[in-house]
Protein backbone atom coordinates (compact mmCIF):
# COMPACT_ATOMS: atom_id res chain seq x y z
CA UNK A 1 0.00 0.00 0.00
CA UNK A 2 2.81 2.40 0.83
CA UNK A 3 4.40 1.77 -2.58
CA UNK A 4 1.07 2.37 -4.34
CA UNK A 5 -0.05 5.45 -2.40
CA UNK A 6 3.32 7.12 -1.93
CA UNK A 7 5.65 6.38 -4.85
CA UNK A 8 7.81 9.27 -3.65
CA UNK A 9 8.90 7.17 -0.65
CA UNK A 10 11.94 5.10 -1.46
CA UNK A 11 11.69 1.62 0.02
CA UNK A 12 14.87 -0.41 -0.05
CA UNK A 13 14.66 -3.70 -1.91
CA UNK A 14 16.19 -6.47 0.16
CA UNK A 15 18.13 -9.35 -1.32
CA UNK A 16 17.07 -12.87 -0.38
CA UNK A 17 17.94 -16.45 -1.15
CA UNK A 18 14.37 -17.69 -0.76
CA UNK A 19 12.21 -18.48 -3.76
CA UNK A 20 9.60 -15.91 -4.84
CA UNK A 21 6.06 -16.30 -3.58
CA UNK A 22 3.20 -16.03 -6.06
CA UNK A 23 2.88 -12.43 -7.28
CA UNK A 24 6.33 -11.31 -6.11
CA UNK A 25 8.43 -9.54 -8.71
CA UNK A 26 12.23 -9.77 -8.77
CA UNK A 27 13.73 -6.34 -8.18
CA UNK A 28 10.46 -4.94 -6.79
CA UNK A 29 9.59 -7.05 -3.77
CA UNK A 30 13.03 -8.62 -3.35
CA UNK A 31 16.22 -9.13 -5.27
CA UNK A 32 16.12 -12.93 -5.54
CA UNK A 33 19.68 -14.32 -5.62
CA UNK A 34 21.41 -17.64 -5.13
CA UNK A 35 23.02 -18.50 -1.83
CA UNK A 36 26.58 -18.38 -3.23
CA UNK A 37 26.03 -14.87 -4.62
CA UNK A 38 24.46 -13.67 -1.37
CA UNK A 39 27.33 -15.08 0.69
CA UNK A 40 29.89 -13.46 -1.63
CA UNK A 41 28.13 -10.10 -1.32
CA UNK A 42 27.97 -10.44 2.48
CA UNK A 43 31.67 -11.33 2.65
CA UNK A 44 32.45 -8.28 0.48
CA UNK A 45 30.56 -6.03 2.93
CA UNK A 46 27.85 -5.11 0.41
CA UNK A 47 25.01 -5.33 2.94
CA UNK A 48 24.05 -2.70 5.48
CA UNK A 49 22.51 -5.53 7.47
CA UNK A 50 21.73 -9.18 6.88
CA UNK A 51 20.33 -12.16 8.72
CA UNK A 52 19.26 -15.74 8.24
CA UNK A 53 15.73 -16.93 8.89
CA UNK A 54 14.41 -20.43 8.31
CA UNK A 55 17.37 -21.37 6.14
CA UNK A 56 17.11 -18.30 3.89
CA UNK A 57 19.33 -15.23 3.90
CA UNK A 58 17.94 -11.69 3.77
CA UNK A 59 19.93 -8.47 3.50
CA UNK A 60 19.78 -4.77 2.67
CA UNK A 61 22.22 -3.74 -0.06
CA UNK A 62 24.18 -0.77 1.33
CA UNK A 63 25.03 1.07 -1.91
CA UNK A 64 21.48 2.10 -2.93
CA UNK A 65 20.67 3.14 0.66
CA UNK A 66 23.78 5.29 0.94
CA UNK A 67 23.18 6.83 -2.51
CA UNK A 68 19.65 7.88 -1.52
CA UNK A 69 20.81 9.27 1.80
CA UNK A 70 23.55 11.22 0.00
CA UNK A 71 20.79 12.84 -2.10
CA UNK A 72 19.03 13.87 1.11
CA UNK A 73 16.18 11.44 0.63
CA UNK A 74 14.63 9.49 3.47
CA UNK A 75 15.00 5.75 3.19
CA UNK A 76 12.65 3.08 4.47
CA UNK A 77 13.95 -0.40 5.26
CA UNK A 78 11.70 -3.39 5.96
CA UNK A 79 13.89 -5.42 8.32
CA UNK A 80 13.68 -7.66 11.35
CA UNK A 81 15.07 -7.18 14.85
CA UNK A 82 18.51 -8.54 13.93
CA UNK A 83 18.70 -6.10 11.03
CA UNK A 84 17.49 -3.18 13.12
CA UNK A 85 20.21 -3.87 15.67
CA UNK A 86 22.86 -3.95 12.94
CA UNK A 87 21.57 -0.70 11.43
CA UNK A 88 21.54 0.96 14.86
CA UNK A 89 25.16 -0.09 15.36
CA UNK A 90 26.29 1.24 11.98
CA UNK A 91 24.01 4.29 11.86
CA UNK A 92 23.23 5.46 15.41
CA UNK A 93 21.11 8.37 14.13
CA UNK A 94 18.75 6.10 12.19
CA UNK A 95 15.14 6.31 13.36
CA UNK A 96 13.90 2.80 14.13
CA UNK A 97 10.15 2.24 13.95
CA UNK A 98 8.57 -0.86 15.44
CA UNK A 99 5.42 -2.11 13.70
CA UNK A 100 3.38 -3.86 16.37
CA UNK A 101 0.37 -6.04 15.63
CA UNK A 102 -2.85 -4.92 17.31
CA UNK A 103 -2.86 -8.17 19.33
CA UNK A 104 -1.16 -11.54 19.52
CA UNK A 105 -4.32 -13.26 18.23
CA UNK A 106 -4.36 -10.97 15.20
CA UNK A 107 -0.71 -11.74 14.46
CA UNK A 108 -1.43 -15.47 14.59
CA UNK A 109 -4.43 -14.98 12.30
CA UNK A 110 -2.39 -12.96 9.80
CA UNK A 111 0.50 -15.40 9.66
CA UNK A 112 -1.75 -18.44 9.43
CA UNK A 113 -4.14 -16.79 6.97
CA UNK A 114 -1.45 -16.11 4.36
CA UNK A 115 -1.19 -19.85 3.66
CA UNK A 116 2.17 -19.26 1.96
CA UNK A 117 4.20 -21.32 4.45
CA UNK A 118 3.85 -24.69 6.14
CA UNK A 119 2.61 -24.76 9.77
CA UNK A 120 6.11 -25.39 11.18
CA UNK A 121 7.39 -22.20 9.50
CA UNK A 122 4.44 -20.24 10.93
CA UNK A 123 5.34 -21.60 14.37
CA UNK A 124 8.96 -20.49 13.96
CA UNK A 125 7.78 -17.05 12.81
CA UNK A 126 5.59 -16.76 15.89
CA UNK A 127 8.53 -17.69 18.15
CA UNK A 128 10.62 -14.97 16.48
CA UNK A 129 7.72 -12.51 16.80
CA UNK A 130 7.55 -13.17 20.54
CA UNK A 131 11.24 -12.25 20.90
CA UNK A 132 10.79 -9.19 18.69
CA UNK A 133 7.83 -7.96 20.72
CA UNK A 134 9.98 -8.22 23.84
CA UNK A 135 12.55 -5.92 22.19
CA UNK A 136 10.10 -3.16 21.29
CA UNK A 137 11.77 -0.73 23.70
CA UNK A 138 14.92 -0.75 21.53
CA UNK A 139 13.03 1.23 18.89
CA UNK A 140 12.49 4.98 18.72
CA UNK A 141 8.81 4.77 17.85
CA UNK A 142 6.04 2.17 17.79
CA UNK A 143 3.16 2.10 15.33
CA UNK A 144 0.25 -0.25 15.86
CA UNK A 145 -0.43 -2.02 12.58
CA UNK A 146 -4.21 -2.18 12.94
CA UNK A 147 -5.08 -0.09 9.89
CA UNK A 148 -2.66 -0.29 6.97
CA UNK A 149 -3.73 3.09 5.57
CA UNK A 150 -3.12 4.80 8.90
CA UNK A 151 0.29 3.15 9.30
CA UNK A 152 1.22 4.36 5.80
CA UNK A 153 0.22 7.92 6.70
CA UNK A 154 2.17 7.77 9.96
CA UNK A 155 5.29 6.42 8.23
CA UNK A 156 5.15 9.14 5.57
CA UNK A 157 4.82 11.74 8.33
CA UNK A 158 7.80 10.28 10.19
CA UNK A 159 9.83 10.40 6.98
CA UNK A 160 9.22 14.14 6.86
CA UNK A 161 6.99 14.36 3.78
CA UNK A 162 9.57 13.09 1.32
CA UNK A 163 9.80 14.76 -2.05
CA UNK A 164 10.39 12.99 -5.30
CA UNK A 165 14.13 12.73 -5.85
CA UNK A 166 15.63 11.36 -9.02
CA UNK A 167 17.14 7.91 -8.92
CA UNK A 168 20.89 7.96 -8.21
CA UNK A 169 21.31 5.70 -11.25
CA UNK A 170 19.81 8.40 -13.52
Amino acid sequence: MLRARHPEVWISVSATTRFPRPGEVDGVHYDFVGRAEFERRAADGEFLEWAEFDGNLYGTPAAPVMARLALGQSVLLEIDLQGARQVREQMPDAQLVFLRPPSWDELVRRLSGRATEPPQVVERRLAVAEAELAAESEFDRTLINADVGEVCRELVTLLGSPQTIPSPEA
